[in-house]
């Protein structure tokens, strides 16, 4: 007999874990995730990938804008379901919620826990530069991130990943180590262990205000600010009034004043060494290489960026 679950999760992230378990030996009773939203441009009103791959396979989805009403907490309640699976779901389950009985809530996290509790551990673990990041299973309690793991397991950052490349890695062990954690209670072969909570540090929300490139920074410093933030928010600069978000760069040995347009190429210099843009952005325009974008906007070699 499959063993009935509740998943929740709202964007791409989430996406091949959800199929992962469906495709596996578990009845997903439901899917909760974020409402749909209005686009920012135009008034399109969008679903989550979530919702829309729940769609799809044809699983029952509830959104509530919040999950505090008494319908859910008796709709969980009385679902008959033993786990309930959450993969950056973007709300805060009540207590009262997760008090339940006999029913176990476990997140999986995209970090290696106490490494990056919080909303955006990704981008933190690129734009920080760490060698390593990860997947934590753990158990969920009332505060954030902080419950106990069953499992964990580590991937190295590499230099050229960004965050959409990383968050397709960490998909891919999530999906695996999400299976492996449900066989283990299953077979009651689980341990959990608690955190370190003298090592805990927090993955604050990526905030808009944070992105714009600070170029008495090194290179290497705003190459892993530019990966942590492609695609969304983007790294940017203004060149005049003109926003222009770089998409792809690569540190260069070079030289000059902070800011300094050192060649017909987009190298700029940095606090230390200098970036070579790759691909790059006009606000509002597709994204170009740099070639194509200079051939349709000038920069000149000598201006200084503030």
């Amino acid at each position: 007999m499959s063993e009935k679950i509740i998943f929740m999760g709202t964007p791409t992230f989430s996406v091949s874990i959800l199929k992962s378990l469906y495709e596996s030996d578990y009845k997903i009773e439901a899917v909760y995730t974020q409402p749909p939203k209005r686009k920012s441009r135009g008034q399109k009103i969008e679903k989550s990938p979530v919702h829309r791959e729940s769609i799809r396979l044809n699983i029952p989805v509830r959104y509530p804008e919040k999950l505090n009403d008494y319908e859910d907490f008796i709709f969980i309640k009385e679902s008959g379901v033993k786990y309930v699976i959450v993969v950056a779901y973007g709300q805060i389950i009540p207590e009262k919620i997760l008090n339940i009985k006999n029913l176990v809530f476990l997140n999986i996290h995209a970090s290696l826990l106490p490494r990056w509790r919080g909303a955006a551990p990704i981008q933190r673990s690129i734009i920080e530069m760490d060698q390593l990041t990860g997947i934590s299973i753990m158990k969920i309690v009332p505060k954030l991130d902080a419950g106990p793991f069953l499992m964990q397991e580590a991937i190295k950052i590499e230099t050229e990943d960004n965050y959409n490349s990383l968050s397709k890695k960490l998909s891919i062990l999530g999906e695996k180590l999400i299976l492996e954690s449900l066989v283990k209670l299953k077979n009651k072969t689980d341990k959990f262990i608690e955190q370190d909570e003298s090592k805990a540090t927090y993955a604050r929300k990526i905030e808009k205000k944070e992105s714009e490139i600070n170029w008495n920074e090194p290179a290497k410093k705003l190459i892993a600010k530019i990966n942590g933030l492609n695609p969304y928010p983007g790294a940017w600069f203004k060149h005049h009034k003109t926003r222009i978000k770089i998409i792809e760069a690569a540190e260069v040995k070079h030289n000059g004043k902070v800011g300094e347009i050192l060649d017909d190429n987009l190298t700029i210099a940095c606090k230390k060494n200098a970036i070579k843009i790759l691909s790059i952005q006009k606000e509002g325009k597709t994204v170009l290489n740099t070639k194509s974008f200079l051939s349709g906007y000038k920069i000149k070699k000598g201006e200084i960026l503030l």
